[in-house]
């Protein structure tokens, strides 16, 4: 939990809603106390859309305005912990702010990846959904549907996962607009797991207990921010990210609506 610059729950429906290839929710959860920037375009990437994180400099969730999106979560293998690894969220930064290409940029985090404590990573370029993990077996491409990634592998199924994948695909029944006010209240859950359902990753049943909810709430780590990204077949995308301090009532929500440039970094 130590890395800040990881999103802790993402769910996601890819090209399964008329008119909406990517539909997505996610909660990023960390330390009340590591400073963070709220989602803005940024000065020294101004095609960047993402918050940033204020003790490594990367971010964990953003998008560019030609379409690229990418979302990192952490794996969570308390045994396997690397002391001064690089951030993961160098690596949403660097697909977003580099200009590398696909297909250099997924060589390059194959090569690189057991640098790195556990992640997942979901990046979206030229209409392809990709994800990989270095727990897991390579890069993968995303098939459509409804899918949820939390601190493990793409659609483990761990109860919060497969709550918020329920909830998402009730949402979409109305095969409409999805709203983003209703999206945000499938995050806001702050409902805990039965215990007999909890899975055992290493650290401790008040542990697993405390992070087993959508929003998570504990002293002093918790569910830090929301985000809802919509990208639309017409090219419109929104963003909407709401802030929190200790708990699931918003001091601050930004909103961004721009159409996909189709310009190249």
């Amino acid at each position: 939990m130590r890395d800040g610059t990881t999103v802790c729950l993402i769910l996601f429906a890819w090209r399964c809603h008329p008119g909406f290839p990517l539909i997505l929710a996610a909660n990023r959860d960390e330390f009340y106390e590591r400073p963070t920037e709220a989602a803005h375009f940024w000065e020294d990437a101004p095609e960047v859309l993402a918050g940033r994180d204020l003790r490594s400099g990367g971010t964990w969730i953003g998008v560019r305005k030609d379409g690229r999106f990418a979302a990192v979560t952490n794996y969570r293998a308390p045994l396997f912990v690397k002391i001064g690894a690089p951030s993961r969220g160098d690596l949403v930064k660097s697909f977003l702010a580099d200009g590398e290409d696909l297909p250099s940029f997924r060589k390059r985090v194959l090569d690189q990846a057991e640098l790195y404590n556990g992640f997942s990573l979901l990046v979206m370029d030229t209409g392809s959904l990709d994800c990989f993990s270095n727990f897991g077996g390579g890069w993968l491409s995303v098939g459509p549907g409804i899918h949820g990634l939390s601190n493990h592998l793409i659609d483990t199924p761990w109860p919060k996962v497969e709550k918020g994948k329920r909830a998402l695909g009730e949402i979409l029944e109305s095969r409409s607009e999805p709203d983003p006010g209703a999206l945000f209240r499938v995050l806001a859950d702050t409902t805990r797991c039965d215990d007999t359902l909890l899975p055992d990753t290493g650290i401790g049943l008040e542990w697993e207990r405390i992070l087993s909810s959508i929003f998570i709430q504990s002293p002093v780590y918790g569910t830090r921010s929301s985000t809802v990204l919509i990208v639309r077949e017409n090219g419109t995308v929104t963003f909407v990210e709401r802030s929190f301090k200790s708990g699931p009532d918003a001091f601050g929500e930004r909103r961004f609506d721009f159409n996909i440039s189709g310009e190249r970094p």
